[in-house]
């Protein structure tokens, strides 16, 4: 598993849920959006503050997550 520096979590963000780099933009979101049929480059066009590895880490964060693991996420 690689580092997961762009994946945040804070109480007052998104009521904590996994969000990217601090924004209200949260790993749910990115994955929903994947998993809907929307592909990488899409979503980069729908949100253009994003950039291609938030996406990535995003997936990779949920495949984990899927995994039942417990992973520490750095504070935005």
């Amino acid at each position: 598993m690689g580092q997961l520096n762009r994946i945040t979590q804070q109480p007052d963000v998104m009521g904590g849920k996994a969000c990217i780099r601090g924004m209200r933009v949260t790993v749910g979101m990115i994955v929903g959006q994947i998993g809907a049929g929307h592909s990488v480059d899409e979503v980069l066009a729908d949100y253009p503050y994003l950039e291609r590895e938030d996406i990535m880490q995003a997936l990779r964060y949920a495949a984990w997550r899927a995994e039942e693991r417990e992973v520490m996420l750095s504070t935005a």
